[in-house]
Parts: structure tokens; C-alpha cells; sequence
């Protein structure tokens, strides 16, 4: 349930959700993997309704599931925007979890409140997802960066190769979640994509057919989370993306064997790109957002 929501005059959600479409079209700007044309079928407005579902009571619990497998290890695109919006929940008291399977959680356990996944467990996927449910009872289930079933019933990389084995299923933490569910992805392939299904008919890719309510796009999907971030910043007249902190996150996660999801290198990159494009975009967005941060403004558009 959120927060009792007062009126907003009609200009301020106008200018509100032309900035959301300015962040939108900037996360994208780069089109690495065709996701302007997914964006296409998306309403414009998806960056600042994604920011609203942050708009709980404190204390609520957020499921932020993360965690790609590449060769025997995970990608680091995804954790980082994982973490980023840990903190920013965080920062506005309420309760998130990082979900993930092995080994991505067996390092993030160590420093985050964590939740684990069974790796290889598709046939017991929705009693495993109906249990962590009912345990942590989350207020808004988000998924960043993780990869969605196929309509085979299997996960399938970038490069079309079967990745089941080393998956684990976040697919029903969505399917079945009892509140609002947001995906981020930037290929075609991760949850949340089969709200796009159309879109995607045309792209080098095998699609995900898990559903979202709110699917956001970007070149990297860590970007995006940062794009929530800034929009975020904007609604709570505060600026989260103050200690944004992208290279020690990413120096972080390659120091205990995280790779570069398209080079498959230990590198300071994101999907091939170096950190410095990571770290421009954070500059962008706070350019754009900073004219707005002043009053808090909890209003949702139409």
C-alpha cells in the first residue's frame, strides 16, 4: 500500500514527466542493442512511475533481485545498480534485500542484507518463490539485470547459448508477488521483457516472456537505476545521487571475480564500455535533475 497522495497542480506533473522522458531517452541515447526500439512501445513516463513505487511507508521491505551468470562467475552489470538502489532505499528508510544466487550472493551476503536462490532448481522455482514471499512479505519486488525465462522454459544468453544450469529463478518472485513489480533490462532477454514481446520479434535475440507491472530500458542496466535514482532525487527534494559511487562499486565486484558481461574480462567496464561512460551519465543526470530538487512532491501522474 502507498502513501496517501495529495494533488499536484497539472504543471508541475507535466514538467515532471518531461523530465522523466528527458532521462528516458538519455539512458538509451547510445542504442547498443535496440532497446530505443523496444522503447518505442513503452508510455512514455516509465522512469518517473518506476520512482513512485518507491513512494512506501518506511520500514517496507523491497526484493531486488540481481545476478547474471557468465562463464562461472556474474556479470557486473546488474550489481552495481543492484547495490545503488539498495542505498537509495536505504537512504529512504526503508528495508531492502539483494536476491541472488550463488556465487554472486556468497559475496554480497557479506556486506548487504541478502536473500538466496537455489542455482538449478527451475522445477521447484514457484514453492521456493511462494516461501520467500510469505516470509519477507516485500511491499515492491525488483529486478535488475536478471535473466528471464524463455518460452522454451530455459535461460538463454546474449549469445544464444543455455544457461539454465547456472541460474537461479527470480521469474515467480514477479509472477506471483502480491504488490507491484519493477524490471530493468537492456537486451531483450532478462525479466520483465515479456512486456515487449513485440518489440523484441526483430532484435538478435532469444526474448524473456516474464512480465513486469513497470519495465524500464537502457543501454546498461545499471544505468537505468541510476536514472530511478535521479528521478527519485527529484520526488524526495534530496539528491541520492550525491555519493553515487559507481568505480568503487565496480572495483568492488571485480576484485572478488565479477566480469564484463560482453568482453568476459575483469575489467572496470560495463557491457564493454569503460567506467568513465558509466560515470558521465551519473553527471548528466544529475545536471538534469538538479533544477528540480527543492520541495518534495509525492504526487503520481495519471
Amino acid at each position: 500500500m502507498t502513501l496517501s497522495q495529495p494533488t499536484a497542480p497539472a504543471s508541475k506533473v507535466a514538467d515532471f514527466i518531461a523530465l522523466s522522458r528527458q532521462i528516458e531517452l538519455l539512458l538509451t541515447a547510445r542504442n547498443l542493442r535496440g532497446m530505443q526500439q523496444v522503447q518505442q512501445q513503452l508510455r512514455p513516463g516509465y522512469i518517473l512511475r518506476a520512482a513512485r513505487l518507491f513512494n512506501l511507508p518506511a520500514g517496507s521491505t523491497l526484493l531486488i533481485g540481481t545476478g547474471f551468470p557468465v562463464l562461472d562467475t556474474f556479470e557486473t552489470d546488474g550489481p552495481v545498480g543492484a547495490i545503488a538502489l539498495y542505498q537509495a532505499a536505504q537512504a529512504l528508510n526503508l528495508k531492502p534485500y539483494l536476491v541472488c544466487g550463488k556465487p554472486l550472493f556468497s559475496l554480497l551476503a557479506q556486506h548487504y542484507q541478502c536473500a538466496e536462490l537455489p542455482v538449478n532448481q527451475l522445477q521447484g522455482r514457484v514453492a521456493q518463490a511462494r516461501q520467500l514471499l510469505q516470509q519477507l512479505k516485500p511491499a515492491l519486488v525488483l529486478s535488475i539485470e536478471r535473466p528471464g525465462l524463455s518460452a522454451a522454459g530455459i535461460y538463454v544468453n546474449m549469445r544464444g547459448e543455455d544457461i539454465s544450469a547456472r541460474c537461479a529463478s527470480f521469474d515467480d518472485l514477479l509472477n506471483l508477488a502480491p504488490c507491484p513489480t519493477l524490471a530493468i533490462g537492456d537486451g531483450g532477454n532478462e525479466i520483465g521483457m515479456g512486456n515487449v514481446q513485440a518489440a523484441l520479434a526483430g532484435l538478435n535475440i532469444t526474448p524473456s516472456i516474464t512480465e513486469c507491472d513497470e519495465l524500464v530500458v537502457a543501454d546498461v542496466s545499471n544505468w537505468a537505476a541510476w536514472g530511478i535514482i535521479a528521478m527519485l532525487s527529484v520526488l524526495r527534494g534530496r539528491d541520492l545521487l550525491a555519493n553515487a559511487n559507481l568505480l568503487p562499486l565496480l572495483q568492488f565486484l571485480t576484485a572478488n571475480g565479477c566480469i564484463d558481461g560482453v568482453t568476459r574480462q575483469s575489467t572496470l567496464t560495463e557491457d564493454g564500455l569503460p567506467y568513465q561512460a558509466g560515470e558521465q551519465l551519473i553527471q548528466q543526470l544529475q545536471a538534469l535533475v538538479q533544477p528540480y530538487i527543492s520541495e518534495p512532491d509525492n504526487v503520481a501522474p495519471d
